[in-house]
């Protein structure tokens, strides 16, 4: 319940949640270890393409990017708590996805050719706006659809249906590809520009998590900011213990309030925090 009105809570806001995120430090890596604990295990697993690595030959663990590039997902593990990487084991991570569906097959398993999934666990159909109205939300989020100068170009059902960088199903044709850029939760506008309007070159984060120690001030690194999405150069100021700016080389495509943005040196996870 609680990482579902998170989701319903963060589109309503016009943010675009990460429920898988949510969901690995609250469930996964928060009641389970501590479900653990109460049965006397001294590990947990998971299926996520990642790796824990020890820190040159030392027993300091470090997250790592998984083996299978196209399958990696440390970007949605930034949020683990430190000091529970020794607790924890990635027994995927080391493979790629066609040797683990391989492997699954030689042991009989019936999933060994299951599709990969692309939908949100608990919206199997991928109705976003379906599933908002049935937790009962009575929030007005119709309007209208404005291009960049604030010129209406048509009207929208409910703004939570829209996302930074989307392009299908905007509900208007202009002759020429148009992207979201903007998502005003305040005024129900979803604003509609050209490719380039999406372009940033800055962005600011909070709610920070580390998984290294003696983070500095100012330091360089690749920057992801969305799952999936190719990281870009960056420098990283580090404000406060919860906040801190982002300065990309080059301009970044899509950054949306609500994603997580993820600090890597080369395939090592440096942390995270939540896109402003």
């Amino acid at each position: 319940g609680r990482i579902k009105d998170y989701f319903v809570d963060e589109y309503l806001s016009g943010r675009t949640p990460n429920p898988c995120v949510m969901c690995n430090n609250w469930l996964k890596f928060g009641h389970l270890w501590d479900f653990a604990k109460q049965v006397g295990a001294e590990r947990i697993a998971t299926g996520h393409y990642a790796r824990l690595v020890s820190d040159d030959g030392t027993e300091t663990l470090t997250l790592r990017r998984g083996r299978d590039s196209s399958k990696d997902q440390s970007y949605v593990l930034f949020g683990i708590n430190r000091a529970l990487l020794p607790n924890i084991l990635f027994p995927v991570g080391g493979y790629t996805k066609p040797e683990i569906r391989e492997l699954a097959g030689a042991s009989g398993m019936r999933v060994a050719e299951k599709p990969d999934s692309q939908e949100i666990c608990f919206i199997p159909d991928n109705d976003y706006a379906g599933f908002i109205e049935r937790r009962g939300k009575s929030v007005e989020t119709a309007g209208e659809l404005v291009d960049t100068g604030g010129n209406v170009v048509g009207e929208h059902t409910g703004f939570e249906k829209f996302t930074i960088g989307q392009r299908k199903g905007l509900g208007v044709a202009f002759g020429v590809p148009k992207d979201v850029v903007k998502i005003e939760a305040d005024t129900r506008r979803v604003v509609l520009g050209d490719h380039e309007d999406l372009a940033r070159t800055e962005l600011e984060a909070d709610q920070l998590n580390w998984l290294v120690e003696d983070v500095p001030e100012t330091f360089r690194c690749h920057a992801q900011i969305r799952y999936g999405h190719e990281p870009g150069l960056a420098e990283v100021q580090v404000v406060d213990e919860d906040r801190l700016a982002v300065r990309f080389d080059e301009p970044q495509y899509g950054v949306a309030p609500g994603q997580a943005v993820v600090f890597y040196d080369e395939d090592r996870v440096l942390g995270g925090g939540w896109i402003r």
